[in-house]
């Protein structure tokens, strides 16, 4: 049975702002740090998870410009090929894919009506 879509919104989101606060010191910091590395590996695998259970054939339909299928796809790469991770390919799904994300699961959460704190503006 699955969950309510709301459960894997909210799991998306959290794992969203705990990798933006592990890698808040920046690229040579996570780098240097096999604990960050695990921890954003580890969140990165539950997004992926959960955009599974969403369902990436609606998430596509819904908002085509996020690569959902890949998204989906990067957890089993991450889980399965532990001792191999490019720690270079994570870092750029960090820095180049996680904002478009979090902006999609909010827009997502804004239509079903499902309550998050909002992404925080630039300044």
């Amino acid at each position: 049975m699955k969950k309510d879509p709301a459960v894997y919104i909210r799991h998306i989101n959290d794992c969203t702002l705990r990798i933006e606060t592990y890698v808040a010191e920046g690229r040579t910091a996570f780098f240097n740090d096999p604990k960050t590395q695990d921890a954003v590996i580890r969140n990165l695998e539950v997004i992926g998870q959960a955009v599974k259970d969403l369902g990436t054939e609606r998430l596509n339909a819904e908002q085509p410009a996020i690569p959902w299928t890949q998204i989906a796809g990067a957890r089993n790469v991450l889980a399965h090929q532990y001792l191999g991770v490019d720690l270079n390919l994570v870092w750029n799904i960090v820095e180049k894919n996680l904002p478009s994300l979090k902006a999609a699961i909010h827009e997502t959460a804004d239509r079903l009506a499902i309550d998050l704190p909002k992404p925080s503006e630039p300044d």
